[in-house]
């Protein structure tokens, strides 16, 4: 039971001291994508942890288990892995943790029927609103525009993605500032944003007790609005994506002294008009890889009886 014990306290230490290193540190912000692929790193460790821990546990308590598990490993490295055979607490563990993955696909399996059922509402809507012409196809670069007095603007994404934006939203929209905003809504659609805040969503909607799945939900929504940002913006420059946020969100309050569901506009605009100095192509690819190594962690602790027994 050590080593699922041993996963079970690396889990807990990833989840308790990346997210306060991330929250302490200056880049994430001036590298976003970066910051994206960290955070997804340390939460597949997380992930990882418990994996293996319910694995190794299974395999522990129960007989039948440990012949797949173990199937083509050496005797040797089967009986480093089974030290205290049919403990209670390894069959209680793994059956905890099974729970635990299968409540998380549920929720994962819940959270995109709940998108795909706000999406077909929301195309239902827009066939009312602005119906297709007799003839004409739907098209994955297609724009729908409509009557709206509320400038808005936002992606519709599925099998043919389309960009909407109202009628006064166009009025406010000056020079390319349309088209930075499509730009904006291309790159959520080519990064494939919507499955990143999936993930996070229902792993914090499944365990709403564990800060490390929160706080991947609020940093998912936060840098994934960033990269976007800086996507636009080395096409289109930064001014005018900026000027094309203040015009879409000034009516709605989020530069006033309240705070709004939209707080965290006020702060890509600034970041947008005042940019931090990028990290340097070395700097950027040291951070990267040592995120990658992250879920290498738990794989080599998992490993240790086993490498030790062929020693």
């Amino acid at each position: 039971m050590m080593v699922p014990a041993a996963l079970l306290l690396l889990g807990a230490l990833t989840a308790v001291v990346a997210p306060r290193l991330l929250a302490l540190a200056d880049w994430p912000d001036r590298e976003p994508v970066v910051a994206l692929w960290v955070w997804q790193c340390v939460v597949a460790a997380v992930l990882l942890c418990c994996a293996l821990s319910m694995t190794l546990s299974a395999a522990e308590a129960w007989v039948a288990v440990r012949g797949h598990v173990f199937a083509r490993a050496p005797r040797a490295v089967v009986e480093a892995y089974a030290q205290s055979t049919g403990s209670p607490w390894a069959a209680t563990t793994a059956v905890a943790l099974a729970c635990g993955g299968a409540w998380s696909g549920a929720m994962l399996v819940r959270e995109v029927v709940r998108a795909r059922t706000r999406r077909r509402r929301r195309r239902a809507e827009l066939l009312v609103r602005a119906p297709l012409l007799p003839g004409e196809e739907p098209r994955s670069d297609r724009l729908v525009v409509l009557e709206g007095e509320r400038p808005d603007a936002w992606w519709l994404p599925g099998a043919a993605p389309q960009l909407v934006i109202t009628t006064a939203a166009l009025r406010r929209l000056k020079g390319r500032q349309l088209d930075a905003v499509l730009a904006h809504e291309q790159g959520h659609a080519q990064a494939r944003h919507d499955w990143l805040l999936h993930c996070s969503a229902a792993l914090a909607n499944g365990f709403p007790q564990v800060p490390v799945f929160a706080a991947f939900r609020d940093q998912m929504h936060r840098l994934v609005e960033l990269a976007a940002d800086d996507v636009a913006s080395r096409r289109f420059g930064r001014l005018t994506i900026a000027l094309a946020l203040v015009e879409l969100n000034e009516d709605r309050g989020v530069f006033g002294p309240c705070p709004t569901p939209q707080a965290h506009v006020p702060q890509r605009v600034n970041r947008l008009l005042t940019p931090p100095d990028r990290l340097t192509a070395a700097r950027r690819l040291r951070l990267t890889a040592a995120a990658a190594l992250v879920p290498v962690v738990p794989v080599l602790v998992a490993f240790v009886p086993g490498l030790r027994a062929l020693g």
